[in-house]
C-alpha cells in the first residue's frame, strides 16, 4: 500500500536528492477557485497548500512517467465563485493550457462547465461530493468527505457521554447546510439522541441571538451548529456563552477556535467536538497517513502563510497526493488511465489512512473516497484528536437512515439533478472572524 507521496516522503526526510529534471516539458495542473471576492477563503488557503506541494515535488525531481521526470506546474485561475468566470477559466486552463487535472471548489462554478469537462474526459476534483452524479464519470471527491465525516463526531459523543440525551440543531439552507443537517439528524437518531429542536435559516442571516434563544428554549443537552459558516459558528457560540449555556457543543468546523477560547473561556470551550485537526496533533505525528509527518506541512504552511490555516489549507494538497500516486502507478498522465489506477489498485489512501470509493446509492456513482476521519475536541484551549471514526462502518449500519434523511430534505442526487446540481449558493468561509 502506498502510504505517502514521493514528494512528501522526500521533503520531510531532509535528504532531497539533487536531481535535474530530464525534460523541459511540464505537467500542468489546474486550480479553478475563488482567489478574491466574497468566497476567497474557500480558495486561497487551498492554493497556498498546493504551492507547498508543488515545491516539494519539484525539489524532489518532479513526477516520474515512463522512466522520465517532469516538473509540475500548478496554474491557478481566479473565478471569484462566478459561473461566467468559471467558463472562461476552463477555456484558459483546459483548452489553452492542457491541464491534466482540474481542481475545483465545486458547486455553482461547475454547473456551466461540467458537461464539457466530462465529454472531454478531463479528470476533475471537487470539494463537494454533492456535485457527483451518474453523469460525472471523471469527477471525483477524494479529499473532502463532507458531510459524511460528521457521523463520527456524533458516534463518539454518544459512546463517551451517554448522559447526553437530547440535541437542538441549526443550519443554513444551502449546498453545505442542508446535506449537513440531514447527516447530523441521521447520526443523532442512530445514536439514540432525541432531536428536540431544529432550525433552518437563510444563508444571509447573521443574527445568532433569536436562533440561540429558540434552541435553548428546548433545554437540550447538546447544541449542534452543523456546518454553519465560521462567522455564524463564532456568533452562535458566543451567544450561547453569554446566556450561560452549560451543555455540550458540537460542530462540523471550528476555524479559529483560539479566538473563541479568548472571547468565551477555556472552561466553556472544553470538550467542544468538531472534525478538523491541526496538523501538529500528536495523533498524526508517528502515523503513516498520506500526509506523512503532517507536522512538517503544518509548520511550513504557517511559516509561509501566517494566520491562514484552515481545513481548506490541506484538502487540495491531499487531492494532489492521491492523483500523483495514481499517475505513477499507471505510468501515464491520461485521465482514463489515471482514473483506472485510482479505482483498480485495490488499495487507496486518503489524508487519514486507507479508504474506499463509495457513493452509488446516494450520489449515483462511486466517486467519493471515504475512510476513517478524526474526531477532535478542544482540550485546555487546544484542538486534539480523541479518536478516528470509521465512515464506512457507520454507513454499513445506518446507510438507509442517512438516505431517508437526505431524501426528506430533498438532497439525494435524483432530487438535486431535478432542480439543478447545487441547490443553493455557498457563502464565504471566513477565517478572519472580527
Amino acid at each position: 500500500m502506498v502510504t505517502s507521496s514521493f514528494a512528501s516522503r522526500m521533503a520531510v526526510s531532509g535528504a532531497l536528492p539533487n536531481l535535474s529534471v530530464e525534460m523541459s516539458e511540464t505537467v500542468n495542473l489546474g486550480f479553478l477557485g475563488p482567489l478574491s471576492g466574497a468566497v476567497q477563503s474557500w480558495g486561497q488557503p487551498g492554493l497556498n497548500g498546493c504551492r507547498i506541494w508543488e515545491d516539494w515535488l519539484n525539489d524532489a525531481g518532479g513526477i516520474l512517467i515512463s522512466g522520465r521526470r517532469y516538473p509540475v506546474r500548478i496554474l491557478a485561475y481566479d473565478c471569484q465563485y462566478d459561473p461566467d468566470l468559471a467558463v472562461k477559466g476552463v477555456q484558459h486552463l483546459v483548452q489553452n493550457r492542457d491541464v491534466k487535472l482540474l481542481m475545483s471548489l465545486g458547486g455553482d462554478i461547475l454547473e456551466p462547465v461540467i458537461e464539457y469537462l466530462m465529454k472531454n474526459r478531463v479528470l476533475t476534483a471537487t470539494l463537494l461530493p454533492s456535485d457527483l452524479s451518474p453523469d460525472t464519470p471523471y469527477l471525483i471527491a477524494p479529499s473532502e468527505q463532507h458531510p459524511l465525516y460528521n457521523v463520527t463526531g456524533v458516534e463518539w459523543l454518544a459512546e463517551n457521554h451517554p448522559d447526553k440525551k437530547t440535541v437542538a440543531l441549526c443550519s443554513q439552507t444551502d449546498a453545505l447546510g442542508l446535506p449537513s443537517l440531514a447527516t447530523y439528524r441521521a447520526a443523532f437518531k442512530a445514536a439514540g439522541i432525541r432531536i428536540v429542536e431544529q432550525i433552518q435559516y437563510d444563508p444571509g442571516c447573521d443574527d445568532a441571538k433569536p436562533i440561540v434563544d429558540r434552541l435553548l428554549a428546548a433545554e437540550p443537552d447538546i447544541l449542534c451548529w452543523c456546518t454553519n459558516y465560521a462567522p455564524m459558528v463564532h456568533a452562535l457560540t458566543e451567544c450561547a456563552f453569554a446566556k450561560g449555556y452549560k451543555g455540550q457543543l458540537i460542530s462540523c468546523t471550528l476555524d479559529n477556535y483560539d479566538r473563541l477560547v479568548e472571547r468565551t473561556s477555556q472552561k466553556f470551550m472544553e470538550g467542544f467536538i468538531f472534525q478538523f485537526p491541526d496538523f501538529d496533533d500528536p495523533m498524526l505525528r508517528e502515523t503513516a497517513f498520506f500526509f506523512n509527518q503532517p507536522r512538517a506541512f503544518f509548520e511550513q504552511y504557517n511559516k509561509r502563510f501566517p494566520d491562514e490555516w484552515s481545513a481548506v489549507a490541506w484538502e487540495y494538497a491531499a487531492i494532489l497526493d492521491i492523483w500523483h500516486a495514481a499517475v505513477e502507478r499507471a505510468d501515464d498522465i491520461n485521465s482514463v488511465s489515471v482514473m483506472a489506477a485510482m479505482k483498480q489498485s485495490g488499495h487507496v489512501t486518503h489524508a487519514f489512512g486507507p479508504a474506499q470509493w463509495w457513493g452509488r446509492d446516494i450520489l449515483g456513482i462511486d466517486n467519493a473516497l471515504i475512510g476513517d476521519w478524526p474526531v477532535v475536541t478542544v482540550q485546555k484551549g487546544k484542538a486534539r484528536i480523541v479518536a478516528f471514526g470509521s465512515i464506512p462502518a457507520w454507513l454499513e449500519k445506518h446507510g438507509e437512515l442517512l438516505k431517508q434523511e437526505l431524501s426528506d430534505l430533498d438532497q439525494l442526487w435524483t432530487q438535486r439533478i431535478g432542480r439543478g446540481r447545487t441547490g443553493g449558493r455557498l457563502q464565504p468561509r471566513d477565517n478572519g472572524v472580527a
